[in-house]
């Protein structure tokens, strides 16, 4: 089989950026709960759909990119479940982090059904995912993997097979995400620092991202970080309870191999406060505001 049509599932801050991508090679057709996300996908040649199943009646693959387990339960086997309508050997690919034990679980499920998932996890941002430019970490069989090698060479420019089993790819994720969601975390408590020390916050971010210091979280938040404690509010590319979410991932997966991240699990906490004071939805620079509450 080869994959001309995709039923991209999920148009938020990645999947948009992914369906449209997508849409410069294969037929897509994409399915949002939010009719705006779906207009906004149709303005960019994918063809919107009413619904999950009729997204994916004519596809060759469907590709997920939902929040969380809960909502990938629903996408499969909700009242707009996939599973029922899906033929056997039809190809599913799971962009999301939902840690590796969720994934082995579902990955039973559909192979129950005859069908095959691919675990791609993807890590980079929605510019980057419009760019073709995504680190995609991968878990699946040889035949899975080499139907869906097309698909996600559209979307990567780093495509790293980790191994063989679905869930290996959230192996891989899990670590990342320990390093994106410690980095966020020290450049917000350097930025409120180097504020606290009478310092200029912007010349400071130019400062750190010349040298050692710099990485790429500090150099992609960072101008949102100076934004949110200027109390302005910055565009949301990455929720708040999104590393909320990763960072749980982490710390469980940790503990389960016995293995101590007291870094990470500080990094956690920081998440966590944020969300109790309402900042779930916003962008996760705004975390800079529970180390230095005050506007600068």
């Amino acid at each position: 089989m080869t994959v001309s049509t995709i039923a991209v599932v999920g148009l938020g801050a990645m999947g948009l950026p992914m369906a449209t991508r997508l849409a410069e090679t294969f037929t897509v057709h994409g399915y949002d709960v939010d009719p705006d996300r779906c207009a906004q996908a149709q303005e960019h040649g994918v063809r919107a759909n009413g619904s999950a199943r009729s997204a994916a009646a004519t596809a060759d693959a469907v590709l997920l990119a939902v929040r969380d387990a809960a909502q990938l339960e629903e996408v499969l086997h909700g009242s707009d479940g996939l599973v029922a309508v899906l033929p056997p050997g039809a190809l599913v690919v799971l962009t999301s982090t939902i840690g590796i034990d969720a994934v082995r679980a579902v990955a039973d499920d559909l192979a129950a059904a005859g069908l095959h998932l691919v675990d791609a996890p993807i890590s980079g941002g929605p510019a980057r995912a419009g760019a073709g430019d995504l680190l995609i970490t991968v878990g699946a069989t040889d035949e899975a993997f080499t139907l869906a090698t097309p698909v996600l060479d559209r979307l990567a420019s780093t495509l790293e097979r980790i191994g063989s089993r679905p869930g290996d790819g959230q192996a891989m994720k899990t670590v990342n995400q320990l390093l994106c969601g410690v980095h966020i975390a020290a450049a917000a408590e350097a930025l409120a620092l180097a504020e606290a020390l009478g310092l200029d916050p912007a010349r400071a971010l130019r400062t750190l991202g010349a040298g050692a210091a710099a990485s790429f979280m500090l150099g992609d938040r960072g101008p949102r970080m100076l934004q949110a404690y200027d109390d302005e509010d910055p565009e949301v590319r990455s929720r708040v309870d999104v590393f909320v979410k990763d960072m749980g991932i982490v710390t469980r997966a940790a503990r389960g191999v016995g293995l101590a991240t007291p870094v990470a699990a500080a990094a956690e906490q920081l998440y966590l406060i944020g969300q109790a004071h309402g900042l779930g939805a916003a962008d996760d620079s705004t975390i800079i505001r529970m180390i230095a509450p005050q506007p600068g």
